[in-house]
């Protein structure tokens, strides 16, 4: 699965590459002048986790050089309901909750055109837990607020249909999919995390 996760982010670079070949350009070239810009983006998206809806929202930004690549950040946190059966041999209603981020690579195809590709990928970590669906109501004594934790690393390959709805603002509906390092939650699938994600994203900034 990573080998073909790779292999993918590896073929959408190049293409990227390959259609800007006709103007080639170097980010530390020798031409004249090179535009730098900016965004920060809201993200929204919907998946499956556990077999159960799961709804993300995060935030992006970074610099982008040259209309055609965006070196950043990225984050999201997801939540979802379960049924659970506990070590106890209770069935408790839990929240599967947590969230990742790191470093975000965005190729851009055709960034002047209206609507054009980009190509996000976030490399990074992050956090899950089983947390008590009304953990406010519990004794953590005698039930605690959250049964188990894990953290893991993530990358995350995507696709997205931009909009230039304005000069400083974009409008982004993609999908990605999510891949993660084992999980070790009692009862649950290693990969329980892996999974695509579609959603949409609001840019603002200069592109």
């Amino acid at each position: 699965m990573k080998k073909s996760v790779f292999i993918t982010i590896f073929a959408l670079l190049s293409v990227w590459a390959t259609a800007q070949e006709e103007n080639f350009r170097t980010v530390f070239g020798n031409r004249q002048h090179i535009s730098h810009g900016g965004y920060g983006a809201l993200t929204f998206s919907y998946g499956s986790i556990y077999g159960k809806d799961a709804f993300m929202t995060g935030i992006k930004g970074g610099w982008v050089i040259d209309h055609i690549l965006t070196l950043g950040i990225a984050g999201n946190g997801f939540i979802n309901d379960i049924s659970y059966n506990n070590q106890l041999g209770n069935n408790e209603d839990l929240n599967l909750a947590g969230g990742y981020g790191g470093l975000l690579i965005e190729p851009v195809l055709a960034p002047f055109s209206p609507v054009h590709l980009a190509f996000p990928v976030i490399i990074g970590a992050g956090g899950v837990s089983l947390v008590n669906y009304n953990w406010w109501q519990y004794d953590s004594f005698q039930n605690p607020a959250v049964w188990e934790s894990d953290a893991f690393f993530v990358i995350e390959p995507g696709v997205e249909i931009e909009f230039n709805v304005v000069r400083f603002m974009r409008l982004a509906i993609g999908a990605s999919y999510r891949h993660t390092s084992a999980v070790h939650l009692s009862g649950m699938d290693q990969d329980v995390l892996n999974g695509l994600n579609a959603g949409f994203s609001l840019k603002f900034g200069k592109f």
